[in-house]
């Protein structure tokens, strides 16, 4: 009789963990759209897949990852073997398509999630109480979730993603519920005084800011109040790191998705790159990622560790962002594949994003160089002082990359100035628009600034991101010795994993044909004094 009670009390417990599972906590596959696709259209598996139809490439970087990849029924988007990555996305594009893989990192999904003040127990709506955990601190990590994390956490209501055991559900990523696009907003367009570039620096970069969702603008009143349903695409900056000299620059990125009637962006998708050659302290892996798991993440999330602000263009159909979104997968084949590689100076995540978007036919004004001259001058110095040609290489490209490419606080501004002028339509019509640009005047029915303030935890504050060289080396110590920098390991891909593009791929010189025209001048002068003086 004991041991059928306790079977009845098995059955019953487990009876009731199934139906939360139903009700409270739901599989990633099941909870509705994941950008503009539907989650139902994916399987969870890991890089160790033998039987996902992802190239052994992708595989090989995400072989220890939680990863989304297509049904088989379910179109994964191509590539061409013999273009390069922007040549490619020229081809009709599969907008149906999905991309290689969704970096999910985490089976479950937890809504409208209360967390005890101890931090070990969460509330679900429907009432049911589950034991509360997180992931542990990746050990390279400079920081981690603290008491004040668990205060700001305590204060809302969350949704968190993260792997439920029994009685336990073990959180990776926690959303606030609280951070949301608000479709209520009064307009409140950008005042005389202000620009996009006040806003990101407001606070320097609000970082301990509250969270903001403002109403720039829309194209009559009352629109954003119904755009339920309607097709997201925004752009997303990240500032400066407090506690890493070589990160002032922040970070940028490309999103897609659908507005929620509440206003909830977790679902969209963020299209991250990041240099796949070195493993990142945070674990971060270049990849296509849910918004939620991009920002808050608990070991790389971006929020844990800089302030960020998106602009959100709510369009009237899908067709742009699907366009885009159809693209960026095709760039992510080539990315994975290294038939090009990441480089911090041109194709860093500005680089590759701005690209894209300008391939497709959206022309976002350029803003120049630096300079030539400074370029070259700073060459010849660094290489001499740090004793590198790569060094001098690098600074050159740094100083000689158009600015909208290689800052992201650059890019965002010259998009979103962009978006606004198009949405505005106060630019001259002196040539015929790309039927890109034509699409995005029709569309944009509203835009929106967020800014997302950085979440407490036992990491330093961070900045707004720098908007030039002078400023990068200004907000940095002066003495280099003095800089703070965290150490990474390389993460080559196998030399047996690379085919076609990838074994064409040439570095780029470590003497530029402004240095060498330079040093053909300066001996030229030299063999001329030579020659006066022998004649003397």
């Amino acid at each position: 009789m004991k041991k059928i009670k306790q079977y009845l009390v098995f059955l019953s417990s487990s009876l009731v963990s199934l139906t939360c599972l139903a009700e409270g906590i739901v599989n990633a596959t099941q909870d509705g759209m994941l950008g503009l696709y539907q989650s139902s259209d994916i399987t969870i598996t890991t890089g160790q897949c033998t039987d996902c139809p992802i190239p052994p490439q992708a595989r090989w970087y995400f072989k220890n990852e939680l990863i989304a990849v297509p049904k088989p029924s379910v179109p994964m988007a191509g590539f061409s073997t013999t273009e390069n990555a922007q040549q490619d996305i020229l081809k009709t594009l599969d907008t149906k398509a999905l991309p290689v893989l969704i970096w999910v990192g985490s089976h479950q999904i937890a809504d409208d999630v209360a967390i005890s003040s101890t931090g070990h127990m969460m509330t679900l709506d429907n009432g049911f109480e589950y034991k509360f955990n997180i992931v542990p601190k990746i050990s390279t990590n400079l920081s981690y979730w603290d008491h004040s994390t668990l205060h700001f956490f305590h204060q809302r209501l969350v949704r968190a993603r993260g792997e439920l055991e029994g009685e336990t559900f073990t959180a990776r990523t926690v959303w606030p519920l609280d951070f949301t696009v608000n479709p209520q907003a009064s307009l409140k367009p950008l005042a005389q005084n202000e620009t996009l570039k006040t806003l990101v620096q407001f606070e320097n970069g609000g970082a301990k800011s509250a969270y903001e969702s403002r109403l720039l603008w829309e194209r009559k009143p009352g629109i954003a109040k119904q755009s339920a349903s309607k097709a997201v695409m925004a752009f997303m900056l990240n500032g400066a790191q407090g506690d890493d000299d070589e990160a002032h620059g922040g970070h940028f990125a490309v999103v897609t998705g659908r507005m929620e009637a509440d206003g909830n962006p977790s679902r969209w998708l963020v299209n991250n790159f990041y240099n796949l050659a070195s493993n990142s302290e945070k674990g971060i892996i270049a990849g296509v990622t849910p918004l939620d798991k991009y920002l808050m993440d608990l070991n790389n999330g971006q929020s844990f560790y800089r302030p960020s602000y998106m602009l959100v263009a709510v369009l009237k159909n899908d067709t742009l962002p699907q366009q885009y979104q159809a693209a960026i997968n095709r760039v992510y084949h080539h990315f994975y594949r290294n038939d090009f590689v990441y480089d911090h100076s041109r194709d860093n995540c500005s680089g590759i994003s701005i690209d894209t978007l300008r391939t497709l036919g959206w022309e976002i004004p350029t803003r120049g160089v630096e300079s030539q001259l400074k370029a070259t001058a700073a060459y010849f110095y660094v290489s001499a002082t740090e004793r590198s040609l790569t060094k001098g290489r690098a600074i050159y490209d740094y100083l000689n990359t158009e600015t909208t490419l290689l800052f992201p606080a650059v890019a965002f501004d010259a998009i979103g100035n962009d978006l606004l002028n198009q949405a505005n339509a106060r630019l001259a019509m002196q040539q015929a628009d790309s039927a890109f640009i034509t699409k995005l005047r029709q569309d944009i029915e509203a835009i929106y600034f967020v800014r997302i303030p950085q979440i407490p935890s036992s990491r330093a504050y961070g900045l707004a991101p720098v908007y030039s060289f002078n400023q990068f080396m200004a907000q940095a110590p002066a003495d280099r010795s003095q800089w703070k920098i965290v150490p990474v390991t390389p993460n080559p891909l196998p030399e047996d994993l690379k085919n076609g593009l990838a074994l064409k791929l040439k570095k780029p010189s470590l003497v530029p044909w402004p240095v060498v025209l330079v040093l053909l001048g300066l001996f030229t002068l030299a063999l001329l004094s030579l020659k006066r003086h022998i004649r003397h």
